[in-house]
C-alpha cells in the first residue's frame, strides 16, 4: 500500500507535492491545478485527540475517582482559569506600558526637531531621525519572527484551526510566546500600520495553553510534578479560555471575548466551559483595569479603562439640545455604509491574498534575512508618507469650537476631562498659526488608538480631501503591512481606516445635505462595517464594539451595519483570517456540510486502505509498521477465518489472537440468545412463543457455500475503487481485498511508540499476562511531546517479543455505518472533536476510516463530482 494512496488515517502524510500519487488520486484530490487555483488543504497537518481514550489505564483512574476528588479536580481547574486571566491581564498592561513608553520618545522627539526644523530648514534631518527610530523597531520586530517564524502576524487563524481540532507545530510554545508579545512591542512602536489586539489574543491563548502544564519544552529544566490535565482536551478548554482573556484585555470586553471563542474556534462546547471562560475574561479586565486605572490616575481601586483599546465616551455636549447620537433616519445611511465597508473589505481581502501568494511563492522560499528587508522596506515607504503627507498634504482647520466646548463645561466627569484632554494633547499644528491644526499630521503624526479618538470625538472638522486621502493612503499602506513576518494585528488598523471613512460620509452628508448628525456616531459605523467587511464576524464583533463603546444604544446600528458588510464580503470572497488559512492549507471545518453533500455516505468519502494492527504482535512487526507509515492510529482487528482450529495448532500468536476475538465479539445470534433466556423468565406466554419461533427460524448455513460469497453477502462494499472502472491496487489477491477484519478497537501511535520505550512486551512461551502494566500517568508522562519512533535503539529490543495491546486500546470510539450520510459524519466527527472515525459494518467488520482531511469542503467537493460522474 503506498503512502499517500487516497486520504490516509492521519492528517500527515510523507508526499510532497503529489510526488508518488497517481493521476487519479491526484485528480480525486484536487491537486492536478493552475498557479491561480486556490491552495487546498494539505495532508502534513494533524488533529488534535479531544475524544478521551477510554482504555484500561484511564479505566483504573475513573475507578479510583470519587466526589471529594472530582471536586478537587474541579477547584484546581477553576484556579487555573483565574490565573490565566490575571496572567493575561498582566501581560496586556506590560504591552501597552512599552508600546506607549517607545511611541511618546518618538513621537516627542520628533515632534520637537519639526518644530524646529520647520523655521530652520532641516526637515530631512526629522525625517532621518523618523526613519532611525522605526526602522530600528521594526528590524527587531523581524528578528524575533525569525527566531520563531510562528510569531508572525496576529496568530488568529492559528488559534482558530487550533480551536477547530488542528494541531499546528510551535502554535502555543514558550518560545513563540517571547517573541510574540516582544515583537509586537516594537512592530506597533515602529511606526507600521498593525495593532497589538491581535498578537495579544495569541498570547492569551499560549498562556491558557502552557500555564496548566506548569512545564516548557524552551527550558527543559523547569518541570513540575503536575500530573493534571494532560490532554488535548483539557489544553483546547484552557486555550479557548486564554483566548477570550486576550481579547477581554485587548477590549476591555469580556462577553465579547467568550462570545470571539465560541465564534471564531471551538468545535465543541459546554455550559461548564462557558463559565470557565466568562470567569477567565472578566479576570483579564478587571486585572488590566485595575492596575491601568491606577497607574494613569493614581487612584488605586477605581476601574475607568477596561481595556488596551478604548473607545470613550460617546456624548452630546449638554447645552445642545438637539443633539441625538443617532435616529431611525441614520439606520439607512448605516445599512449603505455597511455595503461601501463589505465592498472595500473585499476589496483588501483581495489585494491581501495576491500578496500573501505572492510571499509564498517568491519571498519565502528564499534566505529569511529576505523576509527582514521586506519588513525594513514596507516600513521605510510608511514612514516617508506618513512625514510626507503630514507636512504637504494636510490643512489648516479651525480649533475654536473645540477649545470653547472645553472651557464651557467644567462639570464633566473625570474621564470625559481625561478624553478631552488625550484630544487636545495628540492635536498637531505642524505648519499651521495658532488656535488651528494639521488635520493630516493630527492623524498620521500620532499613535493609531489616538487618531481613532480624534476621529470619534473631535469637534474640529476634517477636510473632506484630508479624509479621503487619508483612506486611500492608510488603506494601501495596511494592506501591503499585513502578511509581513512582524507580529501585527489587523483589527486597529481596520477601525482607524473604516473611522475615516465613516468621518468622511458624515462631513458629506452635514456640508452637502445640511442634516443635523454626530460625527462620532458616524466614524463608530465607518469603522465597524470596514471592520466587518475584513474579518466577517458578526456575533462576537457586535458585542466587542458596544462594550467598548460603553453605549448600548449603539447595539441596533452596529449590528446591522456587520450583517449587511458580511453578507455583501461574502459575495465575493472569505474573511482574511479564512483567507490565511487557506493559503496554508489548514483542513478547517465549517460548522456545517451543504445540503447537496448529503447526496453522498460514509462509504464514498472514507480511506478503506487500512493498515492494522493484531490483539498480540511481534515488536518486530509494530516497529515495521511505525517506520513504514504515518498514520498516527492503527484498528486492532482479528481476522475472520472459518478454520481456526488448523491456524490455532503450533502457534501461540495467532491462539492468543484468536481467543481475545473470541472472547471479545459479541455476534448477533448470541446476544439474541441471551434476550430469549432473559424474556422467557417472564410469565408472558407470547414472549416465550417469540423466542421459540425466532429458535426455530435460525438455520444453518450451507457448508460447501463459497466463502467469497458469504463475505460479499455480509459485508458492504469493501473497497471502493477511485473510480468505477478500476481497482485499488493490480497487486492484491482475492483474498487481500475481502479479507473481513473484526474490529476491536483504536491505538495510536504514540501509545505503540510508548509501550515499545518501556518493554510492555511477554515471551512467545509467556501468558501476556506476565506483561508488565502501565499505569495513566505513565501514558500521559510525555505529553504533549511523544517520543518518536526513530528515537527508538532497536538494539534494545527483542524483535521475537509480543506486545499485548489490548489494555492500551480504546475499545469503545465513536463509529459509524458505511450507509450514513455526511452531515450525520460531519456532525458527529466536527462536534465530538474526533481524530479518527472508524467506520463498521453491521456485522462489526472494519471497512474504512474517516479523518479530518475526508471531511474538507474541497475533498468533499471532489468526492461529490465524481458521484455524479458515476451516476
Amino acid at each position: 500500500m503506498a503512502c499517500c494512496g487516497g486520504n490516509s488515517f492521519c492528517c500527515q502524510c510523507c508526499c510532497r507535492d503529489g510526488e508518488t500519487r497517481t493521476p487519479e488520486e491526484l485528480a480525486i484530490l484536487g491537486e492536478i491545478r493552475d498557479e491561480e487555483e486556490e491552495i487546498l488543504p494539505r495532508k502534513d497537518y494533524e488533529s488534535l485527540d479531544y475524544d478521551r481514550c477510554i482504555n484500561e489505564p484511564y479505566v483504573e483512574v475513573l475507578e479510583g475517582m470519587n466526589n471529594k476528588k472530582a471536586k478537587k479536580y474541579e477547584a484546581v481547574r477553576w484556579m487555573l482559569v483565574f490565573a490565566i486571566g490575571v496572567t493575561v491581564g498582566l501581560l496586556g498592561l506590560f504591552v501597552d506600558f512599552f508600546v506607549r513608553l517607545f511611541t511618546n520618545l518618538k513621537f516627542t522627539l520628533v515632534g520637537n526637531s519639526v518644530e524646529e526644523c520647520s523655521e530652520k530648514g532641516c526637515l530631512a534631518l526629522s525625517l532621518l531621525e523618523l526613519l532611525a527610530f522605526n526602522l530600528t523597531f521594526v528590524f527587531i520586530a523581524s528578528v524575533l519572527v525569525l527566531i520563531e517564524p510562528v510569531a508572525a502576524g496576529s496568530g488568529i487563524p492559528e488559534i482558530k484551526s487550533y480551536l477547530n481540532g488542528v494541531k499546528i507545530p510551535g502554535i502555543v510554545r514558550l518560545r513563540t510566546f517571547l517573541c510574540k508579545a516582544t515583537g509586537v512591542l516594537f512592530a506597533v512602536a515602529g511606526g507600521l500600520f498593525v495593532g497589538k489586539e491581535g498578537p495579544m489574543i495569541h498570547s492569551g491563548a499560549i498562556v491558557g495553553a502552557g500555564l496548566p502544564q506548569f512545564q516548557s519544552i524552551t527550558f527543559k529544566k523547569i518541570r513540575f510534578d503536575f500530573p493534571y490535565f494532560r490532554s488535548d482536551r483539557d489544553k483546547r478548554d484552557f486555550v479557548s479560555a486564554g483566548t477570550a482573556a486576550g481579547v477581554a484585555a485587548a477590549f476591555g470586553a469580556p462577553i465579547g471575548g467568550t462570545l470571539f471563542s465560541l465564534e471564531e474556534g471551538s468545535s465543541f462546547w459546554n455550559q461548564a466551559l462557558t463559565w470557565k471562560v466568562l470567569f477567565c475574561s472578566m479576570s483579564a479586565t478587571f486585572t488590566l483595569n485595575f492596575f491601568r486605572s491606577g497607574i494613569n490616575f493614581n487612584k488605586w481601586g477605581s476601574f475607568q479603562l477596561p481595556g488596551l483599546l478604548n473607545f470613550g465616551e460617546f456624548k452630546c455636549p449638554d447645552s445642545d439640545n438637539n443633539c441625538h447620537l443617532w435616529t431611525a433616519v441614520d439606520l439607512a445611511f448605516f445599512v449603505l455604509m455597511g455595503v461601501v465597508g463589505g465592498l472595500l473589505g473585499a476589496l483588501f481581502n483581495c489585494i491581501n491574498k495576491s500578496l500573501a501568494k505572492y510571499r509564498i511563492r517568491h519571498i519565502h522560499p528564499k534566505a529569511k534575512f529576505i523576509r527582514v528587508l521586506e519588513s525594513l522596506l514596507v516600513a521605510m515607504v510608511t514612514t516617508i508618507v506618513i512625514f510626507v503627507a503630514s507636512m504637504t498634504l494636510g490643512e489648516c482647520r479651525d480649533l475654536a469650537s473645540q477649545t470653547t466646548h472645553n472651557a464651557t463645561h467644567n462639570t464633566t466627569a473625570l474621564v470625559s476631562r481625561s478624553n478631552s484632554e488625550d484630544i487636545n494633547s495628540t492635536i498637531r499644528q505642524f505648519f499651521c498659526p495658532n488656535k488651528t491644526y494639521n488635520d493630516m499630521a493630527t492623524l498620521f503624526f500620532n499613535p493609531q488608538e489616538a487618531a481613532i479618538h480624534q476621529l470619534f470625538h473631535q469637534d474640529g472638522t476634517f477636510s473632506p480631501v484630508t479624509l479621503s486621502l487619508f483612506f486611500l493612503l492608510y488603506f494601501l499602506l495596511a494592506c501591503w503591512t499585513y502578511g509581513l513576518s512582524v507580529p501585527s494585528g489587523l483589527f486597529v488598523p481596520s477601525l482607524l481606516c473604516g473611522a475615516a471613512f465613516g468621518r468622511l460620509v458624515a462631513n458629506l452628508l452635514k456640508i452637502n445635505l445640511g442634516m443635523d448628525i454626530y460625527s462620532g456616531t458616524f466614524a463608530l459605523i465607518g469603522a465597524a462595517a470596514f471592520l466587518g467587511g475584513v474579518v466577517r464576524m458578526t456575533i462576537s464583533l457586535t458585542v466587542i464594539l458596544i462594550e467598548s463603546t460603553n453605549e448600548i444604544t449603539y447595539g441596533l446600528p452596529i449590528m446591522i451595519t456587520l450583517m449587511v458588510a458580511k453578507w455583501t464580503g461574502d459575495l465575493f470572497n472569505k474573511g482574511i483570517y479564512d483567507i490565511y488559512i487557506e493559503l496554508r492549507g489548514v483542513p478547517l471545518l465549517e460548522w456545517e456540510t451543504e445540503v447537496e453533500m448529503d447526496k453522498l455516505t460514509a462509504s464514498d468519502i472514507m480511506e478503506p486502505n487500512l493498515t492494522y494492527v493484531y490483539p498480540h504482535t511481534r515488536i518486530q512487526s509494530l516497529v515495521s509498521i511505525l517506520r513504514t507509515t504515518v498514520y498516527h492510529a492503527f484498528p486492532v482487528v482479528t481476522e475472520n477465518r472459518q478454520n481456526e482450529r488448523d491456524f490455532m495448532k503450533g502457534n501461540i500468536l495467532v491462539s492468543n489472537n484468536i481467543h481475545f476475538k473470541k472472547s471479545n465479539v459479541v455476534s448477533r445470534a448470541g446476544e439474541q440468545r441471551r434476550r430469549c433466556q432473559s424474556m422467557k423468565s417472564y410469565p408472558s406466554s407470547e414472549l416465550r412463543n417469540v423466542c421459540d419461533d425466532q429458535a426455530a427460524m435460525a438455520e444453518p448455513a450451507e457448508e460447501g457455500e463459497d466463502m467469497l460469497q458469504q463475505m460479499l453477502e455480509r459485508r458492504h462494499v469493501p473497497y471502493p475503487n477511485l473510480y468505477p472502472d478500476q481497482s485499488p491496487s493490480e497487486e492484491w489477491t482475492m483474498e487481500e481485498r475481502f479479507r473481513p477484519l473484526t474490529f476491536h478497537g483504536l491505538i495510536l501511535r504514540s501509545q505503540l511508540v510508548n509501550l515499545l520505550i518501556r518493554g510492555v512486551c511477554y515471551a512467545e512461551n509467556q501468558s501476556s499476562s506476565t506483561q508488565p502494566r502501565l499505569s495513566y500517568a505513565e501514558m500521559t508522562e510525555d505529553y504533549p511531546r511523544y517520543p518518536d519512533i526513530h528515537d527508538l535503539d532497536l538494539a534494545l529490543l527483542n524483535p521475537r517479543m509480543i506486545v499485548d495491546v489490548t489494555p492500551y486500546m480504546n475499545p469503545c470510539p465513536y463509529t459509524l455505518s458505511p450507509n450514513t450520510h455526511i452531515s450525520q459524519v460531519f456532525n458527529l466527527f466536527r462536534t465530538m472533536g474526533l481524530r479518527h472515525l472508524p467506520v463498521v459494518n453491521a456485522v462489526g467488520e472494519i471497512v474504512g476510516i474517516i479523518t479530518r482531511h475526508n471531511l474538507t469542503h474541497e475533498f468533499l467537493l471532489a468526492k461529490l463530482r465524481q458521484h455524479y460522474i458515476t451516476i
